[in-house]
């Protein structure tokens, strides 16, 4: 496998993940700034790949409890390393979210995050790289995703998921009545543009009815119109400066 080195939070993080396979990008960042976890807290990240998202998070945030769960072998293996490198204290296990190993069964969390694939194998194309495709492409059914993090949960505790736009209806059905509080924040690639992607918030055993917030403009200006960054102020600050997003509710 080859590997790249690629820095997020403007430097402050430096990981190894594959060349040509997948690569973590602004998802996994916004995700890590979207969850609302204070010193002390358990976290679980669900599928976490080389790590991006839970080593965001906690370098947002220190003294969390960070477990992550991934089927791959080498992302796992390239999650240890990175955890290793940048000094925290992230632990991996290798295994199927559908059947944690017992490490992961025997906890409890105050958070449980995840960017499950975005797209359904009964339509697209698959990606030539093995994990590129086991990343974007849905092997476990989304309702498994959220079968066990709503298992893992302390009650009260939050799911912070980012997602593609037109599956939000299956994944408001798989939470029935187990999860409520939830929160949606549209992501619009620009001002007017519709959203093609979306965080969540949920929390397990509220009841209080759905928001769909305002939503979140990644881009500044109507067009792509130079080779200079062009994030809007709230989106460069969390993924260059390791902020969190204000978008929902503490």
């Amino acid at each position: 496998m080859s590997i790249s080195h690629d820095s997020f939070l403007g430097g402050r993080l430096t990981v190894a993940q594959p060349a040509n396979g997948y690569r973590a990008g602004i998802d996994a960042v916004l995700l890590a700034a979207s969850v609302p976890a204070t010193a002390g807290d358990r976290v679980l990240e669900l599928g976490c790949g080389v790590g991006v998202a839970s080593l965001c998070l906690m370098t947002r945030v220190a003294g969390l409890h960070v477990m992550g769960l991934e089927i791959q072998p080498d992302y796992a293996e390239l999650a240890r390393l990175n955890a290793k490198t940048t000094g925290q204290p992230l632990a991996v296990f290798t295994g199927d979210l559908s059947n944690p190993p017992a490490e992961v069964r025997a906890q409890s969390f105050e958070h449980v995050i995840a960017n499950p694939p975005y797209f359904k194998r009964d339509a697209g194309t698959r990606a030539h790289d093995s994990g590129r495709e086991r990343a974007l492409g849905e092997d476990t059914p989304m309702s498994a995703w959220i079968d066990t993090a709503i298992r893992r949960l302390i009650p009260g505790g939050t799911l912070s998921l980012v997602q593609r736009t037109e599956r939000l209806p299956e994944i408001l059905a798989a939470f029935g009545t187990r999860l409520g509080a939830v929160q949606v924040l549209p992501l619009s690639p620009r001002s007017g543009q519709p959203a093609t992607l979306f965080l969540l918030r949920a929390r397990k055993g509220r009841r209080t009815a759905l928001q769909l917030l305002s939503p979140l403009i990644l881009h500044l200006g109507a067009r792509h119109g130079s080779d200079q960054e062009s994030y809007t102020p709230a989106v460069a600050a969390a993924l260059r400066n390791g902020a969190g997003l204000d978008g929902f509710d503490r």
